[in-house]
């Protein structure tokens, strides 16, 4: 249907800068990539094809992941690189058209520490729970309510206690909001924490402020130290 639309639009009327292809987000596989880069030159091509003006860029989307929870291994950038070298000289059609990569998470996700205070230690029901004056509000996609169906902890520590041995019993560290969703760290092992500790969440450096209700319950905002 688009190929077809193209053909007949009055490009009087606007002005054509390029195409945005979106394939996915967060991908942790070199294979998937590689293939979807493929699949992504082959749509561009036809694109650039059938319209009847000059075609200046073409966005081929970001996708490339992080390894946020256990188990998830880095990405192997070289097969993704010689695959787009080969694709990039394979299509000649697009040589002169300008191609952007969207690389924000890759580059400055693992950069970012989000770090809060404990405030208050409580029990219940044997269980230790750890209450910071950070949370969803601040960091929504850590909590677990940017998209994912069963909740996975990001790498989480005791920020001034990074040497000290790990408590015998996992604890569960939650924000100031009234609801449940307001989750840090769920039953994980930490070392034993007082009030006024830090807790840290590692890579906390996209998907952070800007994607989190900050004016949640009017509660203070973030505030964002660049070192």
């Amino acid at each position: 249907m688009l190929l077809e639309t193209l053909g007949t639009l009055d490009y009087d009327t606007f002005d054509l800068v390029g195409f945005h292809i979106f394939w996915g987000s967060q991908n942790l596989s070199q294979e998937a990539i590689c293939h979807a880069h493929a699949n992504t030159f082959g749509l561009a091509s036809k694109l650039v094809a059938v319209t009847p003006v000059r075609v200046k860029s073409i966005n081929i989307g970001g996708g490339l992941g992080i390894p946020y929870f256990m188990g998830e291994k880095r990405l192997d950038l070289q097969p993704i690189g010689e695959n787009l070298q080969h694709l990039i000289g394979h299509y000649q059609e697009l040589k002169d058209v300008e191609l952007v990569i969207e690389l924000g998470r890759f580059l400055v996700g693992e950069a970012g520490i989000y770090a809060s205070r404990i405030t208050d230690i409580k029990e219940s029901r044997g269980h230790t729970f750890l209450m910071t004056n950070g949370g969803l509000h601040h960091h929504l996609s850590n909590s677990g309510n940017f998209g994912q169906v069963i909740r996975k902890n990001y790498p989480v520590a005791l920020g001034n206690k990074m040497d000290y041995p790990l408590m015998e019993q996992q604890v569960s560290a939650v924000g100031p909001l009234c609801t449940p969703l307001d989750v840090l760290a769920d039953k994980m092992w930490l070392p034993k924490a007082e009030i006024g500790d830090w807790l840290v969440v590692f890579q906390s450096g996209a998907y952070g402020p800007t994607a989190s209700p900050q004016d949640f319950l009017s509660h203070p905002r973030v505030k964002e130290i660049l070192l």
